[in-house]
């Protein structure tokens, strides 16, 4: 068995960010920037192309996320850590406008995908997954507690995905996402309770 590199280096950047972001840490975003570069060449590598072309976006909602959690609005900002963006969630309008939207944007990019670009071995699973990583990291960037929920669904997905493709550190790292994406779920929970 040949170790991939790629893999194992972008699954430990990635279980590095996951784990800080989980328990509110700005300093995920340091962590993140390199893990986006990591992934993108891993994804090349193995001709994800939905994937591959989320990591450029993925980067701008780094960066974004990284402007928002230090530089909160007024009323926004956490009653523990000053100078910095509470927790908040969506309301139920806004859940299911985003579920609606990530069905629909799923649907159109699988089926472009298969179109344009032939080689990705699972255009509608792999686009599910971008799709859904974009939501996540956009309300994970607002820091809201619904991006755990998005983030829990999107570990199984890519569990699936990396074991079709033949990632070994990948589905690893999903599995352990996930548990992070459970802990990191309650613990938002309670951050939202104390308004920190």
């Amino acid at each position: 068995m040949t170790i991939n590199w790629l893999d194992l280096v972008s699954s430990l950047l990635g279980l590095t960010c996951v784990f800080l972001a989980g328990r509110g840490s700005k300093y995920n975003f340091w962590v993140g920037y390199l893990y986006t570069i990591a992934l993108f060449f891993l994804f090349w590598q193995k001709n994800l192309v939905a994937s591959l072309l989320l990591q450029p976006i993925s980067l701008g909602i780094n960066i974004l996320g990284h402007y928002r959690w230090t530089h909160p609005k007024e009323g926004e900002a956490s009653s523990e850590k000053a100078g910095e963006l509470k927790v908040s969630m969506l309301t139920w309008p806004e859940r299911i406008l985003t579920i609606v939207i990530v069905l629909v944007v799923a649907a159109l990019w699988g089926w472009l995908l298969g179109r344009l670009f032939p080689a990705d071995p699972h255009p509608y699973l792999d686009s599910c997954v971008t799709v859904l990583i974009l939501v996540a990291q956009f309300l994970s960037a607002q820091k809201k507690w619904d991006c755990w929920v998005a983030w829990i669904i999107v570990n199984i997905t890519q569990l699936i995905l990396h074991l079709s493709v033949g990632n070994i550190f990948m589905p690893i790292v999903s599995a352990l996402y996930l548990v992070n994406g459970i802990v990191s779920l309650v613990n938002w929970e309670k951050m939202y309770r104390r308004k920190a």
